[in-house]
């Protein structure tokens, strides 16, 4: 029996985070776009920064899906470190929220609201307009019939003949108010919650243990505290691949917390009394008190609460110097980000919302936009450079740069794959299908950019063709209204699509059709005059051409970034 009971205490673990996940997932899917412009709008300063991170980490459930939208913010420049250490403040205060809503948990037979939740849910997953909601109803459900399942579990272990005895004896060994041992139950928290990668389903774990009466409840309060720090630790392991933007804000979530488990180790017995007086819980209570189980969970949500809050409160005034330590400890890496093929935004080995993750493969596709613009101004420099080993390092940059292009094209389509396996929205899933056409054209870019600087390295080969200062001329001029295109495509992907004047691009699209259609019978005319040889306006013309499907490819990039259908070849 009692591996029957072990196994079932594990599969209502499984369930509460599978619970926990699905909802957060589905409030993100119902509100996720607000709540991004709401964080851009209000972090004007410190205090409205915390607002933030509290409104948005209690709305979506998730302080995970609030630190990645916030390091997100950073990378693109619409937060600053100081504003961005803020936000993560106040999410640390509303993920306590997720603490009084298992603790609900307790107050209740959970049957009651569960059996219904799920028959509703399932009605309203079959409803197209309604399915988020059905995820929701669905998520909350599992969350509270694996809460309840542990619960159960657990009083059934500590009642059976069997293994009660054991069980209870293994626990009692462990409840000595000892420095060793609450250091035992500091670190076991902090590895657990780095394990499961889940500071939610620590905590259950903790409200069943103390509500059960297997755990003293200073040793839970140990956990909480562990909790804290282990919920930091994943995302500096997976800030390490990051830029130092994500380094630095993934820190400074660990700085926050560390300072605040450190004051409050020094004056736990003090601040525990204080919370025991607010919500009125005797710690002298035995577990066979009426309501001691609730009471447990109660104080435990309680504690949580009064933790963050009050850690947020004292350092808030203190921010710009936690920036500043954390800039002084995370220096940037000394290598050139530009020149090196590594996916600065999208980022692996956390569990995220399919929402987060399309905000993360956006960034991605505006630093690809951006380096294919770079690449395109290396092309023009070569086409003037005369020194041929300078000649020779830029040729070599460029061809780097399309090898870059080809990496993040895969690398980019990959993710948005693994994205797309997920259950999404409709409007997800045409997000990410526009966004795998604009990756696609993006490398054709640099493609074409490549193809460029072999033209005129083939050129620069045959040193008896030179073209005339009136080809030269030309051929700037068409380089420039190509330039003026990529620079209108990266307005595009780096603002808002419904301020972005669509007619801009195909304006100078045409400009570019209409210039290459004038050169093309000009280059005719001037061959036959014997201006140039053939091969020079063979050359020549293969510059003007690659321009022009340029051109189309970057035309592409905004009409599928504008929702629009790609026109017939």
């Amino acid at each position: 029996m009692s591996f029957w009971v072990i196994f079932k205490l594990f599969g209502s673990l499984a369930l509460l985070m599978f619970g926990m996940k699905l909802m957060s997932e589905a409030l993100q899917k119902l509100a996720g776009p607000q709540l991004r412009h709401v964080l851009g709008a209000m972090t004007t300063n410190r205090f409205t920064g915390m607002l933030a991170g509290v409104f948005t980490t209690a709305a979506v459930q998730s302080s995970t899906a609030t630190t990645l939208m916030t390091v997100s913010f950073v990378n693109a420049g619409l937060l600053t470190l100081m504003q961005a250490i803020a936000v993560i403040m106040g999410a640390h205060i509303g993920t306590t929220a997720t603490a009084w809503l298992m603790s609900a948990g307790f107050a209740f037979n959970v049957a009651v609201f569960v059996y219904p939740a799920l028959f509703f849910a399932i009605i309203l997953l079959y409803m197209k307009s309604r399915r988020i909601v059905g995820d929701l109803l669905f998520g909350a459900a599992f969350l509270f019939l694996g809460l309840g399942t542990l619960l159960d579990t657990a009083f059934l272990l500590v009642h059976d003949p069997a293994a009660g005895p054991a069980v209870t004896t293994f626990f009692a060994d462990f409840c000595d108010a000892g420095f060793w041992n609450s250091l035992f139950f500091l670190l076991m928290g902090t590895i657990l919650t780095l394990c499961v990668q889940s500071s939610a389903a620590i905590m259950a774990i903790t409200m069943t243990l103390c509500a059960t009466g297997l755990l003293h409840i200073e040793q839970g309060l140990m956990l909480v505290l562990g909790e804290n720090i282990g919920t930091t630790i994943t995302a500096n392991i997976v800030a390490v691949s990051a830029n130092v933007h994500a380094r630095r804000a993934a820190f400074a979530h660990f700085v926050v917390n560390a300072v605040g488990v450190v004051w409050a180790l020094i004056l736990l017995k003090p601040f525990f009394a204080m919370v025991c007086s607010l919500v009125g819980y005797d710690a002298a209570m035995p577990p066979s008190a009426p309501g001691f189980a609730l009471k447990t969970a109660v104080v435990l949500a309680a504690f949580h609460t009064a933790f963050n809050v009050v850690n947020t409160f004292l350092l808030i005034g203190f921010v710009q110097y936690i920036e500043r330590f954390v800039c002084w400890v995370v220096q940037p890496k000394k290598v050139d980000e530009e020149e090196d093929f590594r996916l600065h935004f999208i980022q692996s080995g956390i569990m995220k919302t399919p929402e987060l993750s399309v905000l993360e493969a956006q960034k991605e596709i505006r630093s690809f936009s951006e380096r294919m613009h770079s690449m395109f101004g290396m092309v023009r420099e070569l086409l003037t450079e005369k020194d041929e080993q300078r000649f020779a390092r830029q040729y070599a940059r460029i061809e780097k740069y399309e090898g870059i292009s080809d990496n993040m094209e895969i690398e980019i389509a990959k993710y948005l794959d693994q994205v797309g396996d997920a259950h999404l929205s409709d409007d997800t899933k045409a997000k990410i299908r526009a966004m795998l056409r604009e990756i696609s054209e993006l490398e054709s870019i640099g493609d074409s950019c490549y193809h460029m600087a072999r033209t005129i390295q083939r050129k620069a080969q045959a040193k008896k063709d030179h073209f005339t200062d009136r080809q030269y001329e030309h051929i700037h001029q068409m380089m420039e209204l190509t330039d003026q295109a990529l620079e209108q495509m990266n307005s595009l992907l780096t603002g808002r699509k419904e301020s972005y004047d669509v007619n801009r691009s195909f304006n100078i699209e045409n400009e570019i059709n209409n210039y290459r259609n004038q050169l093309k019978s000009q280059n005719i005319n001037d061959i036959n005059n014997h201006l140039y040889s053939y091969a020079v306006g063979t050359i020549y013309m293969d510059l003007i051409n690659e321009c022009e499907k340029l051109g189309d490819y970057v035309v592409n990039v905004v009409e599928a970034r504008m929702g629009m259908r790609q026109k017939d070849a």
